[in-house]
């Protein structure tokens, strides 16, 4: 059997798994690496070469570099923006979260920027009294059209790019902008005029959890009268500087009571004496601690709804709920409001029993013992409270890591973040290192600087991306290497005539959209890369054309939830159908055909 027929009847096999969607797709892309092996179309180390490929580790260190963009708190910051201009004017609604979605995707991919953004656009509609799904499909799409904007926006963007530079070709940092731009612009007229009409309106089975307002839940929960929490400053010149704590604040002092005694990035303090830049964290009624403040020379920097985050969360401290678990060692121990827990980093705010003060309800709560199902309110560093809650002896409700990103806009690392992301960019549009180089420097300059950790770092992997692609880079190559490549090509020239060009290019849009449909627009733009490359050469069209054509084809991955998991994260949450996905997107397909046959040529010549 000639290579190339064997090379089709594997092609097709593949396309056949994908689409059947039994066998994850990790597997079938080793699967089909492992098949070229043994049927001689490859070599051993061919099998293997996509694993050490440029473009996988390009891939994962751009995954490094979004959980760094999000842990920094930068979307958080972008949905609070969202929240304050959207105001109740639906069409504002809409351009406002496709746009952000757009523009967070440029930076941290599509699955990315759907993930970070979803539980807060699903919290806004409801806020707003309407269905998610009249928000979340366009969210998508905008997602989809936002990976078009630079050369971070995709996978399939790095994969086009090592086909053009292969080619003797080159494509700039944001020149994919060009047909992303167009393509944006008219995914959100669409869905403003056309998503009432296209777009279900169901009430959906469960949402996400939200987080943002966090703070305020616990302080209701903890202290449901008329008590709150605040911290209070001693500034230089206050004249309690080294003086005894006891002297200063006992227990109790009327109506304010002591939680503890911090620095500033939240870290308990055991010592006897308060020195200037200490903060003492107080209950009690906001006149009672305004007037206590005013007394001793301090300044309340959170009460009530001023400040942030009710004086529970900052952007250097914040608070974690544990449940006491079954046979832990805590059992049998005392503990009470105020109390520095054995690591010496983090102070219990508050202890309760089936959902009760245990020890009951008095402001000066004596130690008490702990039992099984008790709950403990901690609050430290957000270093401290990562490290300290894994605990076997305690059971965490909410991981302090997911409510500083829910709650925190633009943390600590804020600016380091955007400073390294912006020198990624510029690296890569100046080309003065490769693309892999310079996202791999952002990903070590993240961790280097704090940011995220290096588990944190291994997490943020998309294992299945990463895998998928080094496992059906030699198939790609394979398509190429036999002449498959060569053969589909002249059937694409046939079928369209082999004259115009603009025939061509509707042929290859129609090939990937439909494929990209069905399976990975990574896999699709995988194969269908080296057969567009052979559709140039034969009908002798310049290769950017094909492959800016393959670029925006790819990304139309409108039709089904299985297209993209971006697509199936949304169906859920929204109550949407398989059908509600091409009612919306064959509308927005049209325009992707007219820009990939029409446009692409305009700014990148047959």
């Amino acid at each position: 059997m000639a290579e190339s027929t064997l090379m089709l009847l594997i092609l097709a096999a593949t396309v056949a798994v994908f689409v059947w969607n039994k066998i994850p797709v990790e597997i079938v892309a080793i699967g089909v690496a492992l098949l070229l092996f043994a049927t001689g179309i490859v070599t051993i180390d061919e099998t293997f070469s996509g694993f050490g490929s440029q473009t996988v580790v390009l891939i994962a260190a751009l995954f490094v570099v979004a959980e760094a963009i999000d842990a920094a708190g930068i979307t958080t910051w972008i949905g609070g923006l969202l929240v304050r201009f959207a105001g109740d004017s639906r069409p504002r609604l809409i351009a406002l979260i496709m746009l952000f979605t757009a523009l967070l995707t440029a930076v941290i991919s599509v699955n990315g920027a759907v993930a970070a953004l979803l539980p807060m656009v699903v919290v806004l509609a409801v806020r707003l009294g309407r269905e998610p799904g009249q928000l979340l499909m366009p969210m998508a799409f905008a997602a989809h059209a936002g990976s078009l904007l630079v050369l971070t926006g995709s996978p399939v963007n790095i994969l086009i790019l090592e086909a053009a530079i292969d080619s003797g070709e080159n494509i700039g940092f944001f020149e994919f902008g060009m047909v992303g731009l167009p393509l944006l612009l008219g995914t959100v007229l669409i869905a403003i005029y056309l998503g009432p009409k296209l777009l279900p309106k169901r009430v959906p089975e469960s949402v996400p959890k939200d987080l943002s307002n966090h703070p305020r839940v616990l302080l209701s929960h903890y202290w449901p009268d008329e008590h709150e929490l605040a911290r209070l400053h001693i500034p230089p010149a206050s004249s309690h500087a080294g003086h005894t704590i006891a002297g200063v604040l006992p227990a109790v002092r009327g109506q304010v009571h002591l939680i503890s005694v911090q620095s500033a990035s939240g870290k308990p303090l055991t010592e006897d004496t308060l020195d200037a830049g200490n903060y003492l964290v107080v209950r009690g009624t906001a006149s009672d601690i305004a007037d206590f403040a005013v007394e001793h020379e301090m300044t309340v920097e959170a009460t009530g709804e001023g400040g942030i985050a009710c004086g529970l969360v900052s952007k250097s401290f914040g608070v974690a709920e544990v449940l006491v678990a079954p046979r832990s060692n805590l059992i049998g121990t005392s503990v009470y409001p105020g109390m520095v827990t054995e690591s010496g980093s983090l102070v219990v705010l508050a202890h309760q029993r089936a959902g009760k003060a245990a020890g009951g309800t008095s402001l000066a709560a004596a130690p008490t013992e702990v039992k099984s199902g008790d709950t403990l309110l901690l609050q430290g560093s957000w270093g401290a409270l990562d490290k300290h809650t894994l605990d076997a002896d305690v059971l965490l409700v909410d991981s302090p890591d997911a409510i500083r990103r829910q709650t925190v806009p633009l943390g600590p690392g804020a600016i380091p973040a955007l400073a390294i992301l912006a020198a990624m960019v510029i690296m890569m549009t100046t080309n003065i290192v490769p693309a892999a180089v310079a996202a791999l420097l952002a990903a070590m300059a993240m961790v280097l600087a704090r940011l995220v950790t290096i588990g944190q770092a291994h997490r943020s992997m998309a294992w299945q991306t990463l895998i998928l692609v080094g496992g059906m880079i030699p198939l790609s190559a394979a398509i190429t290497q036999t002449g498959t490549a060569k053969m589909l090509a002249d059937g694409i020239v046939s079928l369209t005539g082999g004259g115009s060009p603009y025939l061509l290019l509707a042929g290859i849009f129609v090939v990937t959209a439909v494929l990209g449909q069905l399976i990975s627009n990574t896999a699709t733009a995988l194969i269908i890369i080296p057969i567009s490359m052979s559709v140039a050469t034969e009908a002798g069209l310049s290769p950017l054309t094909v492959l800016m054509c393959v670029s925006v084809a790819s990304s139309a991955a409108l039709l089904t939830p299985i297209a993209t998991p971006a697509n199936m994260m949304i169906m859920l949450p929204a109550g949407y159908k398989f059908g509600d996905y091409w009612k919306f997107g064959a509308v927005i397909m049209v325009l992707y055909l007219a820009v990939a046959v029409f446009l692409v040529p305009v700014f990148w010549p047959f």
